[in-house]
């Protein structure tokens, strides 16, 4: 198993009278590192995508919830956003079995998050587990080998299954992108007409790191903007993608309202559009280094708390900073190239205005970026 970085976090909660929630896509580990952690211990577990199951937690009351437990002091219930009624289960669990540790485990923040706001409030620890980080990769391989899978990362991504079958990863992908992105968005979203998301996704994907507009895509696809804006709300909240705002205070022509838009994981990402090709001979070399990049930071960002806010910056000039981080007394703008040059350089205008630091993130020196050091 390769280590986590909320692992640590994650065991601080134990035993403190709250329910402990991971969501995250499917595929990313969620149950392997319940199950880790359970390891040893006699635990009742439910299983939300067994139909038997769901329909005993759908509707339960206290004493029906007693008589599943039974004397066991650990509950596990895993894919909870597939019980009907999952918040008041938990709700029920908490409040009147006081010594057992409650164990839920999502894969999509808008079928679970939703159903638990309410019930749960003041009950719960909830934390979100993505793809396999770099900082994670490379303490289970080793710098060395880290080194040498970079480009295959880049283009195969970081799933555990994908690392864990070398060789394999085209299908283990196209496996994945089948099960999570069809099998939980268009069934928990009510999405009616999947060749829509089809387009979209694809269309996503073959704008990574480019500004994206939702008039375009509107025209692009054939539906209204605000079925676009819907749906990219639905592939965000199902852990395939996540935006970032342009940044904008108070320089004239700054773009105020731009987004762009990335994937969790290059993975899905190459096999969306279907291009698996070495990375020297890709045109879009920089797109993958950005989405790489910047979707690491994110994961680092929120595995340590770091509260940073991530944005990109332009002007109608079209000066540009491909990625800004503002973490309150900081502003920090970041270039990123797969190869340094040496007349790579941030906007004055920003670096002025916000006096802000920058830096050049490369093939080189890119583990200063992706490892936060902040616990």
């Amino acid at each position: 198993m390769i280590k986590r970085t909320i692992i640590s976090r994650i065991k601080s909660k134990i035993g403190r009278g709250k329910a402990i929630i991971i969501v995250g896509p499917r595929q990313v580990g969620k149950t392997t590192l319940i199950k880790n952690q359970l390891e040893g211990i006699d635990y009742q577990f439910f299983d939300g995508d067994d139909p038997a199951i769901r329909q005993v937690l759908n509707t339960p009351n206290t004493e029906e919830i007693r008589r599943l437990i039974g004397n066991k002091k650990v509950v596990f219930i895993d894919e909870g956003q597939r019980i009907k009624e999952i918040g008041l289960t938990l709700k029920i669990i908490v409040d009147q079995f006081k010594d057992v540790q409650l164990w839920v485990s999502g894969s999509s923040s808008f079928s679970l998050f939703d159903k638990l706001s309410e019930p749960l409030t003041g009950r719960k620890w909830e934390y979100e587990l993505y793809p396999i980080s770099w900082e994670e990769y490379e303490n289970h391989v080793g710098y060395l080998k880290g080194e040498l899978q970079l480009e295959n990362r880049l283009l195969f991504g970081l799933y555990p299954d994908v690392i864990n079958n070398p060789g394999e990863e085209i299908e283990v992908l196209q496996n994945l992108l089948n099960s999570y992105l069809y099998r939980d968005i268009l069934a928990y979203a009510d999405i009616r007409k999947p060749d829509i998301l089809d387009n979209l996704v694809q269309a996503l994907a073959l704008q990574v790191g480019s500004e994206v507009n939702y008039n375009e895509l509107s025209q692009l696809i054939g539906v209204e903007r605000n079925t676009i804006i819907k749906y990219i709300d639905i592939l965000e909240k199902g852990y395939v993608i996540f935006r970032l705002k342009s940044y904008s205070r108070n320089v004239r022509n700054e773009i105020k309202k731009g987004r762009k838009i990335y994937f969790y994981d290059n993975g899905i990402r190459n096999t969306i559009i279907g291009n698996f090709s070495d990375i020297k001979l890709r045109t879009d070399k920089g797109a993958l280094w950005e989405n790489f990049l910047v979707s690491e930071r994110v994961k680092q960002n929120r595995y340590k708390y770091t509260l940073a806010k991530s944005y990109f910056w332009r002007t109608t000039q079209q000066q540009e900073i491909d990625y800004v981080e503002d973490r309150g007394q900081q502003l920090s703008g970041y270039e990123f190239k797969w190869q340094a040059r040496k007349n790579a350089k941030l906007p004055k205008t920003f670096l002025e205005k916000y006096n802000a630091s920058e830096s050049l993130v490369t093939r080189e020196n890119f583990r200063d970026f992706v490892i936060v050091d902040k616990e």
